[in-house]
């Protein structure tokens, strides 16, 4: 379960209201008669449901084309401006912020004009560009249904602090779920970087294709989201999908960490500030990534043969930060068949490189207080 709570009132939907608006989410323009045959309410409930919607500002009612006699049933698509979710991604190098509206739109998406490294300083900034985005485009705070939190790390002591990597050390010990929720006055979800970027995938990328698929993050370190029967899965204590767990200390050199690539390359001659800088300069013909990617791969594919053994999922994301170029050279490389048994060979998911464009936590923290109040 994600946990948010709210420091003011917002409107409670029952989970038929929900069922009904990720309907109308997943085939806009939907009939209102059409949606009957795809729930198990009659017609009365339908027809209620959708009418309560549409007073409360969540649907908006058009036309559809006349089917044969009678009166043409109206079609439903989501309102965008009924609200709104704020997103909040702090990388080991970067902060991305993102406003989504309620049809998954992007409304404003930022790259801050600031280093992490000082968290003070970095809450005041996203606070002032999070003020001046409603006032840019004339949004209440009202319309604001949450704001939700991503940071590289894993969270402990009941999701109340991150243990970051080592770029992102001064946050530790801070509570930031009191810290977000005493600046923003709403809401308040906090999530892995990884796990929030398999939401946006969830919501925009590939969920709408695969109801369960995997998720690898690469960052400065290495990680994963899990995203099963459409819904992002977090685990008991927030850090479903930590994929570098199963390697050793010794192993996890070898691990695909965008950081370890960095200092090869700096090691190597090749001048390299950062992942932002990374992925500006990124050469596929350079040797040392080459070199790199035959040496990690076979714990690339140890991590995928993982997640596609406990989880059997139909599609295996390649996300995160990772280059695109660099992306194609891991899809390029060949992977070990697990073998067959009675000449069958176990069916494996697709492997895919994320088609989100910009900070997918960003955007995936943004869409979590929306999916997680108003979607089922």
């Amino acid at each position: 379960m994600v946990h948010g709570y709210s420091a003011g009132h917002e409107v409670e939907l029952n989970r038929s209201e929900k069922l009904i608006l990720e309907l109308v989410r997943r085939n806009d323009g939907i009939s209102r008669s059409s949606l009957v045959s795809q729930t198990i309410l009659n017609q009365s409930s339908v027809h209620r449901i959708v009418d309560t919607l549409t007073e409360n500002g969540f649907l908006s009612l058009g036309e559809s084309p006349s089917q044969g006699r009678g009166k043409p049933s109206p079609s439903l698509s989501l309102n965008a401006n009924a609200r709104y979710g704020y997103g909040i991604s702090i990388n080991s190098d970067s902060v991305a912020a993102s406003l989504i509206n309620f049809r998954g739109g992007i409304t404003e998406y930022c790259v801050l004009d600031t280093h992490p490294r000082d968290p003070a300083r970095t809450l005041l900034n996203i606070k002032h560009h999070y003020l001046d985005t409603l006032k840019q485009y004339g949004i209440s705070p009202d319309k604001v249904c949450g704001v939700g939190y991503s940071m590289a790390g894993f969270l402990y002591e009941s999701r109340k602090y991150f243990n970051p990597p080592e770029p992102l050390k001064n946050w530790m010990g801070i509570d930031l779920r009191r810290e977000i929720t005493m600046l923003f006055d709403r809401p308040v979800w906090i999530e892995n970087n990884a796990t929030t970027a398999a939401h946006a995938e969830a919501f925009l990328g590939a969920g709408l294709k695969y109801d369960t698929f995997g998720y690898l993050s690469f960052n400065y370190g290495f990680g994963g989201g899990i995203v099963i029967n459409g819904k992002p899965f977090q685990g008991a204590f927030g850090n479903a999908g930590e994929i570098s767990r199963i390697f050793t200390p010794e192993e996890g050199k070898l691990r695909p960490a965008l950081g370890i690539l960095i200092d090869r390359l700096r090691h190597g001659g090749i001048e390299i500030k950062d992942i932002r800088d990374l992925n500006h300069k990124f050469d596929p013909a350079w040797p040392i990534a080459q070199q790199w990617v035959e040496d990690v791969t076979p714990n690339l594919h140890r991590a995928m043969d993982a997640m596609n053994a406990v989880i059997d999922p139909g599609a295996i994301i390649l996300g995160g930060e990772i280059p695109r170029k660099l992306g194609e050279m891991f899809l390029a490389m060949p992977r070990i068949s697990s073998g067959k048994r009675w000449n069958i060979s176990a069916e494996y998911p697709d492997i895919l490189l994320s088609a989100i464009e910009g900070d997918s936590s960003a955007l995936g923290a943004a869409l979590t207080p929306l999916r997680e109040t108003y979607f089922n």
